[in-house]
C-alpha cells in the first residue's frame, strides 16, 4: 500500500500541473491520488479543479459535491467551490442561484479559516463572498468584506476592481476612481481597469476621458469589450417600436398607454431615490406609484406615470440591433412588473429580472 509520501507526491504534481495550465495531466495525477486515498479532501478538491479546468462542467459540478461532502468545513475547498458556482459554472439562467450558492459556500469558509494563520486565503474568500453579494445587487453588503480583503491583500487587482465596482453601484464615484487608479498603477494593462474608469468618467460628466477609457479596454481585450450599438435618437425610438410589437398583447394594451421616454443614462436624483441607490448600469425605471398603492383593483386602469429606458446603458448591453431590441423588450415587461408590486427577488422567480 503506497504511503504517504506517494500521496503527497500525487497532490503535489496534480497542483503543480494545474498551475502551469496541463489539466489533463492534473486530471490523472487526480485520479491516482483519489484512487490511493478515496478520503482525502486535498484529493478530491484538486480533482474537481481539473474538471473544471477541462471544461468538463457537469462533471466539475458533482465532483465538488462530493469533495464537500467530506470536507464540509474544509476552507481551501470551500473557496475552489465559491469560485467554480460564481465565475465559471454561473450562466444567465442560473447566475442568480449560483451567487447565493457562491456566498454562502465563502461564508463557510470564511467561518473555517478564522482558526487558520493564512491571510491569502482569508482574503480569497472575503472576495468571493463580497464578488458574490456584487451580482446579487448588494453592493452595499459587498463593499464591508472586499475592503477587508483589500485590507489583507492591497496588491491583488481583482480584488480592487470588485472594491472599485461596489463603490460605483453606489455611486460612491470619487471613492470608486480613487481605487481603480491603485488598480491601474499595479497592472496599467487590465482592460476592466480601464473600462470600469471609463464608466466612472461617462457619470462624472467627463465624455472624453470616458471615450479614450472604454476605447482603450475593447483594444486590450475585444472579445469582453465589443464595440456597443450606437444608434441616432430617431433609430433607438424605432428599435422601442419594434420590441413593442413582439410583447404580448397584454402588455402591449397596458403600455399603449403608458408615457415610455428615453433618455441617454440615469439621473443622479433617480439613483439616490432608493436605499441603498439604485445602479447606475440599470436599463430601465419605472417613476409612479405600484398597483398595490393604487385605490382600484384594477391594474389596467391606473398607469405610472412614465417608464424611462436608459439609451447608452441598453446600447452597451447588446452586440447588435436585434439584441437591442430584444432587451428593450425585456426591460419594458421588468418595469412592468415594478408597476404591479414586484420587488427584484419577485421578478427573478418569475423570469422578468
Amino acid at each position: 500500500m503506497p504511503g504517504p509520501d506517494a500521496l503527497d507526491d500525487l497532490l503535489d504534481a496534480a497542483a503543480a500541473a494545474l498551475e502551469e495550465g496541463e489539466p489533463e495531466e492534473a486530471l490523472a495525477r487526480a485520479d491516482e491520488a483519489v484512487g490511493q486515498a478515496p478520503r482525502s479532501v486535498p484529493a478530491l478538491h484538486l480533482r474537481a479543479a481539473a474538471l473544471a479546468a477541462l471544461d468538463r462542467l457537469d462533471d466539475a459540478a458533482e465532483a465538488y459535491d462530493r469533495a464537500l461532502e467530506r470536507g464540509r468545513d474544509d476552507p481551501e475547498l470551500l473557496a475552489g467551490a465559491a469560485d467554480f458556482h460564481l465565475n465559471v459554472l454561473a450562466d444567465e439562467d442560473t447566475g442568480r442561484e449560483r451567487a447565493e450558492r457562491a456566498l454562502e459556500l465563502a461564508r463557510r469558509g470564511s467561518r473555517a479559516a478564522r482558526k487558520l494563520d493564512d491571510p491569502d486565503l482569508a482574503a480569497d474568500l472575503a472576495y468571493l463572498e463580497g464578488a458574490a453579494l456584487d451580482q446579487l445587487g448588494r453592493a452595499d453588503e459587498a463593499l464591508a468584506r472586499l475592503e477587508e480583503a483589500a485590507r489583507t491583500a492591497p496588491d491583488r487587482v481583482d480584488i480592487l476592481l470588485e472594491q472599485a465596482f461596489a463603490l460605483y453601484e453606489l455611486s460612491r464615484l470619487d471613492e470608486a476612481r480613487a481605487v481603480l487608479l491603485r488598480a491601474e498603477a499595479l497592472d496599467r494593462k487590465d482592460p476592466w481597469v480601464h473600462h470600469q474608469l471609463g464608466l466612472v468618467a461617462e457619470r462624472q460628466g467627463d465624455a472624453a476621458e470616458a471615450a479614450r477609457r472604454l476605447a482603450r479596454a475593447r483594444k486590450l481585450a475585444p472579445e469582453e469589450f465589443p464595440e456597443p450599438v450606437s444608434l441616432t435618437h430617431e433609430a433607438f425610438d424605432a428599435a422601442v417600436e419594434a420590441a413593442l410589437e413582439r410583447l404580448p398583447e397584454p402588455v402591449r394594451r397596458y403600455l399603449s398607454n403608458v408615457a415610455i421616454t428615453v433618455e441617454d443614462l440615469p439621473q443622479d436624483d433617480d439613483l439616490r431615490g432608493s436605499e441603498p441607490p439604485l445602479s447606475p448600469a440599470i436599463l430601465g425605471l419605472f417613476r409612479g406609484a405600484a398597483w398595490g398603492q393604487k385605490a382600484s383593483m384594477d391594474p389596467w386602469s391606473h398607469f405610472p406615470s412614465s417608464i424611462v429606458l436608459y439609451q447608452k446603458n441598453l446600447e452597451r448591453f447588446a452586440r447588435s440591433r436585434e439584441e437591442l431590441i430584444e432587451e428593450i423588450g425585456v426591460t419594458l415587461v421588468h418595469e412592468v412588473g415594478h408597476f404591479l408590486g414586484l420587488d427584484e427577488d419577485e421578478l427573478w422567480e418569475r423570469g422578468l429580472d
